[in-house]
């Protein structure tokens, strides 16, 4: 008897390590110190003083069960995106850089090609950010999970200097707000997903005109990670007062997170064009307005409250970053809500 009779194999732990190096190297950044491999990754953290007080900053999330449909279309080099851009954005909506990375695979067998093409993902997600991928860990878990299905979550570091924290304190009546377009889904609301269509290949692998793709290909979408967007705003010259990741929960319950008393945020429906993918997944499910907008990001992945002299130049800077963004409501005193008219 060993330890790959009872299901853990370490030398395809090996071979896994070995495959996602490559990948790995392509994230490094100059304060990365020692290689792959380590107990610990470690990070030279004297750039930072240069800073007036740098505040560290912190993300942990995963992909939910969007990793469901990765295992049913057999696709494993997007959902490692989703993961870092769940942790990098929450860190980018506090106004920081993220600096590093750690991801953890659970997996009921350890499929050494399978694995190094989710981290290969994770790496393109932390070019995309910006933050070195300095370690992270593939856990076998013979007996409590089947062979083919695996779990993915992430942790990141970033920073900030104290100064430019953007805390929502002074957001105020008249402050406008700024959507920033979504890729898609994003990585929430697919346990009901789940329920309105069959996760089925026939199911996902169906063409619908409105998507101009098949299901899948518009679900499997990565979630788009606005660090450089954000950075770019900073970069123009424009205080962000307050930033929204509109991510689990939608826009009733992630809206009021950035507001300080005393204002509401007043979003207006109308103000751009709901994607074709959360029209369908109303209509096949017959969800209400007020649950869809409560569940997901309907196409708005982040909200800014700037001021409203700073529209333009926030617009222009966002534009320039690649992303789509609406001027999609404004501030206004009241209680503590998003308000959707």
């Amino acid at each position: 008897m060993d330890y790959k009779t009872s299901g853990v194999d370490i030398e395809a732990g090996y071979k896994s390590v070995e495959l996602m190096k490559e990948s790995i190297k392509g994230t490094m950044r100059p304060e990365v110190l020692g290689g792959i491999g380590g107990f610990a990754g470690a990070f030279d953290l004297s750039g930072i003083k240069n800073m007036e007080e740098p505040v560290l900053l912190s993300g942990t999330d995963g992909c939910g069960t969007k990793v469901k449909l990765a295992f049913v279309m057999d696709k494993h080099d997007t959902i490692g995106i989703d993961a870092v851009a769940m942790c990098v954005n929450d860190i980018a909506c506090s106004g920081g850089e993220p600096l590093f990375f750690l991801d953890y695979i659970a997996c009921g067998k350890n499929y050494p090609e399978k694995i190094a093409t989710i981290v290969s993902g994770v790496a393109e997600g932390c070019k995309q950010s910006g933050a070195a991928l300095v370690g992270g860990e593939t856990a076998e878990h013979p007996g409590l999970m089947p062979e083919d299905d695996y779990d993915l979550a992430g942790f990141a570091v970033g920073v900030v200097d104290k100064k430019d924290l953007i805390t929502g304190e002074n957001i105020k009546p008249g402050d406008a707000l700024i959507g920033i377009a979504s890729s898609g889904v994003h990585s929430n609301g697919f346990s009901l997903v789940r329920k309105v269509f069959d996760m089925t290949k026939e199911s996902l692998d169906t063409y619908y005109d409105e998507l101009g793709k098949t299901l899948g290909e518009a679900l499997i979408e990565p979630t788009r990670i606005y660090v450089k967007a954000l950075k770019n705003v900073k970069e123009a010259g424009v205080t962000i007062k307050g930033c929204s990741h509109i991510t689990g929960g939608g826009f009733y319950e992630n809206i009021p997170r950035m507001l300080p008393d005393g204002v509401k945020a007043v979003v207006k429906k109308d103000s751009y064009e709901v994607p074709a993918i959360f029209r369908l997944l109303a209509e096949k499910g017959n969800i209400s307005e007020e649950m869809m907008y409560n569940t997901y990001n309907m196409g708005v992945g982040m909200i800014l409250a700037v001021d409203p002299a700073d529209v333009d130049t926030t617009m222009k800077a966002l534009e320039a970053a690649g992303d789509k963004c609406f001027v999609v409501g404004h501030i206004e005193a009241g209680e503590k809500v998003a308000e959707l008219i």
